[in-house]
Protein backbone atom coordinates (compact mmCIF):
# COMPACT_ATOMS: atom_id res chain seq x y z
CA UNK A 1 0.00 0.00 0.00
CA UNK A 2 2.81 2.33 0.87
CA UNK A 3 4.76 1.59 -2.55
CA UNK A 4 1.03 2.59 -4.31
CA UNK A 5 0.63 5.06 -2.55
CA UNK A 6 4.56 6.58 -3.43
CA UNK A 7 3.90 6.20 -7.00
CA UNK A 8 0.75 7.48 -6.89
CA UNK A 9 2.71 10.85 -5.37
CA UNK A 10 5.33 10.27 -8.29
CA UNK A 11 2.62 10.42 -10.92
CA UNK A 12 0.86 12.87 -9.64
CA UNK A 13 3.82 15.00 -9.27
CA UNK A 14 5.07 14.55 -13.15
CA UNK A 15 1.44 14.96 -14.13
CA UNK A 16 1.07 18.92 -12.18
CA UNK A 17 4.59 20.11 -13.54
CA UNK A 18 4.04 18.39 -17.03
CA UNK A 19 0.68 20.18 -17.68
CA UNK A 20 2.50 23.37 -15.83
CA UNK A 21 5.43 22.99 -18.22
CA UNK A 22 3.17 22.28 -21.36
CA UNK A 23 1.32 26.21 -20.06
CA UNK A 24 4.41 27.43 -20.27
CA UNK A 25 5.19 26.24 -23.57
CA UNK A 26 1.67 27.39 -24.66
CA UNK A 27 2.74 30.77 -22.61
CA UNK A 28 5.59 31.01 -25.36
CA UNK A 29 2.95 30.73 -27.99
CA UNK A 30 1.58 33.30 -26.89
CA UNK A 31 4.48 35.62 -26.93
CA UNK A 32 6.11 34.38 -29.63
CA UNK A 33 4.13 32.83 -32.09
CA UNK A 34 5.30 31.46 -35.41
CA UNK A 35 5.90 34.28 -37.72
CA UNK A 36 3.99 34.17 -40.65
CA UNK A 37 5.52 34.14 -43.90
CA UNK A 38 4.71 36.12 -47.35
CA UNK A 39 1.70 34.44 -48.83
CA UNK A 40 1.78 34.50 -53.13
CA UNK A 41 -1.67 37.01 -52.19
CA UNK A 42 0.64 39.26 -50.33
CA UNK A 43 3.24 39.11 -53.13
CA UNK A 44 0.49 40.13 -55.76
CA UNK A 45 -0.73 43.03 -53.74
CA UNK A 46 2.54 44.28 -53.17
CA UNK A 47 3.94 44.00 -57.00
CA UNK A 48 0.47 45.29 -58.01
CA UNK A 49 -0.58 47.89 -55.89
CA UNK A 50 -2.60 49.96 -58.73
CA UNK A 51 -4.68 47.15 -59.47
CA UNK A 52 -6.37 47.17 -56.08
CA UNK A 53 -6.57 51.20 -56.47
CA UNK A 54 -3.23 51.70 -53.82
CA UNK A 55 0.25 53.37 -53.95
CA UNK A 56 2.28 52.10 -51.06
CA UNK A 57 5.13 53.83 -49.41
CA UNK A 58 7.09 50.94 -46.87
CA UNK A 59 10.11 52.47 -44.78
CA UNK A 60 11.86 51.05 -41.44
CA UNK A 61 10.88 53.40 -38.73
CA UNK A 62 13.69 54.83 -36.68
CA UNK A 63 13.10 51.63 -34.27
CA UNK A 64 13.36 49.13 -36.58
CA UNK A 65 9.49 49.15 -37.29
CA UNK A 66 8.60 47.92 -40.74
CA UNK A 67 6.28 50.04 -41.93
CA UNK A 68 3.94 50.74 -45.01
CA UNK A 69 1.87 53.45 -45.66
CA UNK A 70 -1.24 52.81 -48.58
CA UNK A 71 -3.12 55.55 -50.41
CA UNK A 72 -5.55 55.58 -52.52
CA UNK A 73 -4.03 55.58 -56.40
CA UNK A 74 -6.03 55.74 -59.65
CA UNK A 75 -9.92 53.71 -59.82
CA UNK A 76 -10.02 51.17 -56.66
CA UNK A 77 -10.43 47.25 -56.96
CA UNK A 78 -13.81 45.67 -57.04
CA UNK A 79 -13.86 44.90 -53.51
CA UNK A 80 -13.34 48.82 -53.19
CA UNK A 81 -15.72 49.86 -55.37
CA UNK A 82 -18.20 47.92 -53.67
CA UNK A 83 -17.32 49.60 -50.65
CA UNK A 84 -17.65 53.04 -52.20
CA UNK A 85 -21.53 52.08 -53.89
CA UNK A 86 -22.31 51.32 -50.26
CA UNK A 87 -21.30 54.26 -48.76
CA UNK A 88 -22.75 56.52 -51.79
CA UNK A 89 -25.99 54.53 -50.91
CA UNK A 90 -25.66 55.03 -47.39
CA UNK A 91 -25.28 58.91 -48.51
CA UNK A 92 -21.82 58.95 -45.83
CA UNK A 93 -19.80 62.17 -46.38
CA UNK A 94 -17.47 59.90 -48.81
CA UNK A 95 -14.69 61.87 -50.57
CA UNK A 96 -13.99 62.44 -53.80
CA UNK A 97 -12.14 59.17 -55.66
CA UNK A 98 -8.05 59.81 -54.61
CA UNK A 99 -8.68 61.66 -51.79
CA UNK A 100 -7.53 61.33 -48.49
CA UNK A 101 -7.47 63.88 -46.12
CA UNK A 102 -8.02 61.12 -43.20
CA UNK A 103 -5.45 58.72 -41.91
CA UNK A 104 -6.08 55.56 -40.57
CA UNK A 105 -3.53 53.34 -38.38
CA UNK A 106 -4.46 49.59 -38.90
CA UNK A 107 -3.12 47.49 -35.98
CA UNK A 108 -2.75 43.48 -37.01
CA UNK A 109 -3.49 40.56 -34.43
CA UNK A 110 -1.73 37.60 -32.83
CA UNK A 111 0.09 35.75 -36.06
CA UNK A 112 -0.65 38.26 -38.54
CA UNK A 113 2.04 40.78 -40.08
CA UNK A 114 1.24 43.74 -41.89
CA UNK A 115 0.84 42.24 -45.18
CA UNK A 116 -2.04 40.61 -44.05
CA UNK A 117 -3.73 44.20 -42.94
CA UNK A 118 -3.36 45.18 -47.14
CA UNK A 119 -6.86 44.10 -48.37
CA UNK A 120 -8.05 46.16 -45.08
CA UNK A 121 -6.59 48.93 -46.20
CA UNK A 122 -7.45 48.44 -49.74
CA UNK A 123 -11.20 49.00 -48.52
CA UNK A 124 -10.52 51.93 -46.31
CA UNK A 125 -8.52 53.87 -49.38
CA UNK A 126 -11.30 53.55 -51.47
CA UNK A 127 -13.07 55.32 -48.48
CA UNK A 128 -10.57 58.37 -48.95
CA UNK A 129 -8.40 57.37 -45.87
CA UNK A 130 -4.77 56.86 -46.11
CA UNK A 131 -3.97 53.95 -44.33
CA UNK A 132 -0.35 53.22 -42.00
CA UNK A 133 0.05 49.43 -41.30
CA UNK A 134 3.23 48.84 -39.19
CA UNK A 135 4.38 45.11 -38.04
CA UNK A 136 4.22 44.61 -34.43
CA UNK A 137 6.82 42.79 -31.81
CA UNK A 138 7.26 39.55 -32.28
CA UNK A 139 5.18 39.28 -35.93
CA UNK A 140 6.40 40.10 -39.57
CA UNK A 141 9.58 41.51 -39.72
CA UNK A 142 9.76 43.30 -36.41
CA UNK A 143 13.03 43.10 -34.80
CA UNK A 144 12.01 42.37 -31.36
CA UNK A 145 11.10 39.08 -30.51
CA UNK A 146 8.72 39.08 -27.59
CA UNK A 147 4.56 40.69 -28.22
CA UNK A 148 3.39 42.65 -25.27
CA UNK A 149 -0.22 42.79 -26.07
CA UNK A 150 -0.01 46.28 -25.18
CA UNK A 151 2.23 46.41 -22.17
CA UNK A 152 5.48 46.96 -24.09
CA UNK A 153 4.04 48.62 -27.63
CA UNK A 154 1.43 51.39 -26.93
CA UNK A 155 3.16 53.63 -28.39
CA UNK A 156 4.25 52.41 -31.47
CA UNK A 157 1.32 53.18 -33.26
CA UNK A 158 1.30 57.54 -32.69
CA UNK A 159 5.38 57.13 -33.37
CA UNK A 160 5.51 55.26 -36.57
CA UNK A 161 2.41 57.79 -37.57
CA UNK A 162 4.06 60.56 -36.72
CA UNK A 163 7.54 58.97 -38.69
CA UNK A 164 4.88 58.43 -41.24
CA UNK A 165 3.82 61.98 -41.35
CA UNK A 166 7.13 63.95 -41.14
CA UNK A 167 8.70 61.69 -43.70
CA UNK A 168 5.85 62.28 -46.61
CA UNK A 169 4.03 65.11 -46.08
CA UNK A 170 0.66 64.78 -44.70
CA UNK A 171 -1.24 65.93 -41.89
CA UNK A 172 -2.41 63.23 -38.52
CA UNK A 173 -5.08 66.44 -37.35
CA UNK A 174 -7.92 63.64 -38.73
CA UNK A 175 -6.55 60.75 -37.27
CA UNK A 176 -7.68 57.14 -36.17
CA UNK A 177 -6.47 54.06 -34.98
CA UNK A 178 -7.98 50.62 -35.46
CA UNK A 179 -7.07 47.36 -33.80
CA UNK A 180 -8.16 43.66 -34.33
CA UNK A 181 -7.51 40.95 -31.69
CA UNK A 182 -4.16 41.35 -29.89
CA UNK A 183 -4.23 45.12 -31.94
CA UNK A 184 -7.31 45.72 -30.27
CA UNK A 185 -5.54 46.25 -26.51
CA UNK A 186 -2.31 47.88 -28.30
CA UNK A 187 -5.07 50.28 -29.62
CA UNK A 188 -6.81 50.58 -26.41
CA UNK A 189 -3.79 51.32 -24.97
CA UNK A 190 -2.53 53.98 -27.09
CA UNK A 191 -5.83 55.75 -27.02
CA UNK A 192 -4.99 55.95 -23.16
CA UNK A 193 -1.42 58.22 -23.70
CA UNK A 194 -1.65 61.35 -22.36
CA UNK A 195 -0.56 62.52 -26.32
CA UNK A 196 -2.63 60.54 -28.26
CA UNK A 197 -3.47 61.68 -31.49
CA UNK A 198 -6.84 59.84 -32.47
CA UNK A 199 -9.32 61.41 -33.32
CA UNK A 200 -11.21 57.63 -33.53
CA UNK A 201 -11.21 53.89 -32.33
CA UNK A 202 -12.27 50.85 -34.02
CA UNK A 203 -11.83 47.55 -31.86
CA UNK A 204 -12.75 44.29 -34.00
CA UNK A 205 -13.14 41.04 -32.09
CA UNK A 206 -10.47 42.27 -28.77
CA UNK A 207 -10.15 40.85 -25.40
CA UNK A 208 -11.51 42.77 -22.35
CA UNK A 209 -9.28 40.90 -20.49
CA UNK A 210 -6.29 38.59 -21.57
CA UNK A 211 -6.04 36.22 -18.47
CA UNK A 212 -9.51 35.88 -18.84
CA UNK A 213 -8.64 34.67 -22.63
CA UNK A 214 -6.13 32.91 -21.16
CA UNK A 215 -7.72 30.95 -18.49
CA UNK A 216 -10.72 29.95 -20.36
CA UNK A 217 -8.77 28.35 -23.28
CA UNK A 218 -6.26 26.46 -20.66
CA UNK A 219 -9.69 25.24 -19.38
CA UNK A 220 -11.31 24.59 -22.83
CA UNK A 221 -7.84 22.60 -23.07
CA UNK A 222 -7.09 20.51 -20.01
CA UNK A 223 -10.62 20.89 -18.42
CA UNK A 224 -11.34 22.50 -15.32
CA UNK A 225 -9.13 20.32 -13.05
CA UNK A 226 -5.45 21.15 -15.12
CA UNK A 227 -7.02 24.50 -16.72
CA UNK A 228 -5.58 26.37 -14.11
CA UNK A 229 -2.22 24.33 -13.87
CA UNK A 230 -1.77 25.20 -17.72
CA UNK A 231 -3.25 28.59 -17.22
CA UNK A 232 -0.25 29.19 -14.53
CA UNK A 233 2.41 27.95 -16.92
CA UNK A 234 1.22 30.17 -19.46
CA UNK A 235 1.18 33.14 -17.50
CA UNK A 236 4.28 32.29 -15.49
CA UNK A 237 6.43 32.31 -19.49
CA UNK A 238 4.31 35.60 -20.19
CA UNK A 239 5.21 37.28 -16.96
CA UNK A 240 9.18 36.23 -17.51
CA UNK A 241 9.13 37.60 -20.74
CA UNK A 242 7.22 40.57 -20.76
CA UNK A 243 7.88 41.90 -16.84
CA UNK A 244 4.02 41.68 -16.38
CA UNK A 245 1.36 39.04 -15.39
CA UNK A 246 -1.65 38.98 -18.46
CA UNK A 247 -3.59 40.47 -15.98
CA UNK A 248 -1.67 44.00 -16.58
CA UNK A 249 -3.32 43.58 -20.25
CA UNK A 250 -6.76 44.57 -19.04
CA UNK A 251 -8.63 46.78 -21.53
CA UNK A 252 -11.38 47.08 -19.63
CA UNK A 253 -9.59 48.97 -16.27
CA UNK A 254 -8.26 51.47 -19.18
CA UNK A 255 -12.06 52.07 -20.82
CA UNK A 256 -12.45 55.06 -18.46
CA UNK A 257 -9.37 56.84 -19.90
CA UNK A 258 -10.43 56.50 -23.08
CA UNK A 259 -12.22 59.95 -24.29
CA UNK A 260 -12.36 59.63 -28.44
CA UNK A 261 -15.66 58.03 -30.04
CA UNK A 262 -15.01 53.90 -30.03
CA UNK A 263 -16.63 51.49 -32.31
CA UNK A 264 -16.55 47.89 -31.28
CA UNK A 265 -17.32 45.26 -33.80
CA UNK A 266 -17.35 41.41 -32.84
CA UNK A 267 -18.35 38.00 -34.49
CA UNK A 268 -22.11 36.57 -32.96
CA UNK A 269 -20.32 33.15 -33.43
CA UNK A 270 -16.28 33.92 -32.22
CA UNK A 271 -15.41 31.05 -29.91
CA UNK A 272 -11.81 32.21 -28.95
CA UNK A 273 -13.14 35.77 -27.74
CA UNK A 274 -16.71 36.05 -26.95
CA UNK A 275 -18.58 38.61 -27.58
CA UNK A 276 -19.51 38.67 -24.46
CA UNK A 277 -15.72 40.20 -23.99
CA UNK A 278 -16.29 42.80 -26.47
CA UNK A 279 -19.70 43.90 -24.69
CA UNK A 280 -18.04 44.24 -21.44
CA UNK A 281 -14.98 46.39 -22.79
CA UNK A 282 -18.36 48.51 -24.76
CA UNK A 283 -20.20 48.77 -21.48
CA UNK A 284 -17.11 49.83 -19.47
CA UNK A 285 -16.37 53.00 -22.04
CA UNK A 286 -18.50 55.16 -20.21
CA UNK A 287 -16.25 58.14 -20.81
CA UNK A 288 -15.80 58.31 -24.69
CA UNK A 289 -17.81 60.80 -26.41
CA UNK A 290 -19.59 58.45 -28.28
CA UNK A 291 -20.07 54.24 -28.40
CA UNK A 292 -21.25 52.05 -30.37
CA UNK A 293 -21.63 48.36 -30.50
CA UNK A 294 -21.76 46.39 -33.80
CA UNK A 295 -22.84 42.89 -33.61
CA UNK A 296 -21.22 40.78 -37.11
CA UNK A 297 -23.67 38.03 -37.74
CA UNK A 298 -22.24 34.78 -38.46
CA UNK A 299 -18.72 35.53 -37.99
CA UNK A 300 -16.36 33.93 -36.15
CA UNK A 301 -13.00 35.05 -34.63
CA UNK A 302 -11.18 34.55 -38.20
CA UNK A 303 -13.86 35.35 -40.46
CA UNK A 304 -14.94 38.81 -39.20
CA UNK A 305 -13.97 40.42 -42.30
CA UNK A 306 -15.42 37.51 -44.53
CA UNK A 307 -19.19 37.59 -43.61
CA UNK A 308 -21.85 39.22 -45.88
CA UNK A 309 -22.73 41.97 -43.63
CA UNK A 310 -21.53 45.11 -44.63
CA UNK A 311 -18.64 45.73 -42.35
CA UNK A 312 -15.99 47.93 -43.81
CA UNK A 313 -18.74 50.40 -44.91
CA UNK A 314 -20.31 50.41 -41.64
CA UNK A 315 -16.82 51.15 -40.40
CA UNK A 316 -16.02 53.86 -43.05
CA UNK A 317 -19.38 55.41 -42.74
CA UNK A 318 -18.79 55.49 -38.68
CA UNK A 319 -15.38 56.66 -39.21
CA UNK A 320 -16.30 59.45 -41.95
CA UNK A 321 -19.04 61.23 -39.63
CA UNK A 322 -17.00 60.83 -36.69
CA UNK A 323 -14.08 62.37 -37.53
CA UNK A 324 -13.57 65.59 -38.83
CA UNK A 325 -11.68 66.44 -42.47
CA UNK A 326 -7.88 67.89 -41.78
CA UNK A 327 -8.38 71.60 -42.88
Amino acid sequence: MKRFFRWLSILTLLILLGTTGTGMWLGGEVIRPARRSLQSHHREMLAHPEAFGMRLKPFIALDGTPVVVCEPAGMPGKRGRLVRAQLTARQAPLPRLGECDRVLVLVHGRRMRKEDMLFVAERFCAAGFRCIIPDLPGHGDHPLEVAGYGITESALPAKVAREAAAKFGFSLESASLLGISMGGAIAMRAATLPDAPWKALVLLCTFDDLASVVETQAEKLAGPVFGPLLAFGAETRFALETGQMPSAANSRLLASKVSCPVLIAHGTADAFIPPECGQRLHEALTTAKSRRWVPVPGAGHATIFTTDFPLFATLSEWLLREMPRAR
